[in-house]
């Protein structure tokens, strides 16, 4: 994992902390260059860092029946991986996995540990993101229930594209079923019926959105209420 110095933080949750909270966080991060597939956590092992990305996005994933995961949330330059940290906890629950390869900022554990203890308005930020993560866990558990998998590709989809600031996204069928936890086939047909109506063009693993509108209208209604929760618990406070 190449590191170069640190710049001016573009993730969501640093830049909403006060100055000078935001100034000492910053210098106790390096930033460092991600790459697709590299591991960041998985279950048991310490957390050595916390990850803050910036134009990079990690796949969260669980583990069902052996070496099969289902995935359960992305996380990019909106959120952080680490924050079981918060709850005094250094341990991951979910194996962690670069899907948008790119720039992040890194803390030791450690020194994020006595960032919450410096800070309380660090804590409280981290701890609205915290919630803001359970309603997005519980509504994914609804979405995989309910939603047909059209709908919920597309939901998954318009997420990359937010964390990736790109609408280039670079993932194959295999990897798509894996996260949506369906099989390839129903990827394949889902994939080819957005790309018949004109709202992606997807070619051995490169998906361009063409229309975003349309997308967000394929999409299930969890996608607005993940941007709904976020904009009411983090960016209204």
């Amino acid at each position: 994992m190449p590191i170069t110095k640190p710049v001016a933080a573009v993730n969501r949750l640093i830049a909403a902390l006060p100055d000078p909270e935001r100034q000492r966080f910053l210098a106790g991060c390096e930033q460092v260059t991600l790459t697709f597939g590299e591991v960041l956590a998985k279950p048991g092992p310490p957390l050595r860092y916390v990850y803050f990305p910036t134009d990079s996005f990690i796949s969260l994933t669980t583990m069902m029946n052996g070496p099969a995961r289902l995935g359960v949330m992305l996380v990019g330059n909106e959120g952080m991986l680490g924050i079981s940290l918060l709850l005094g906890l250094d341990r991951s629950l979910m194996h962690a996995s670069v899907l948008g390869p790119g720039q992040a900022l890194r803390m030791e554990s450690a020194q994020f540990c006595r960032e919450l203890e410096l800070s309380a308005a660090c804590r409280s930020l981290l701890q609205r993101y915290l919630y803001v993560m359970m309603g997005q866990l519980a509504q994914t558990a609804a979405c995989n229930r309910f939603h047909l998998l059209e709908a919920r590709l597309a939901r998954l989809l318009l997420m990359a594209e937010d964390r990736a600031h790109s609408n280039r996204i670079h993932v194959t069928h295999e990897l798509l079923s894996r996260i949506l936890g369906v099989r390839r086939v129903g990827i394949t047909k889902a994939a080819g019926t957005l790309q018949n109506r004109k709202l992606i063009r997807y070619h051995r693993g490169d998906i361009r959105i063409l229309d975003r509108s349309g997308l967000e209208a394929s999409a299930c209604s969890c996608f607005k209420s993940d941007n709904s929760l976020y904009a009411q618990i983090i960016q209204s406070s």
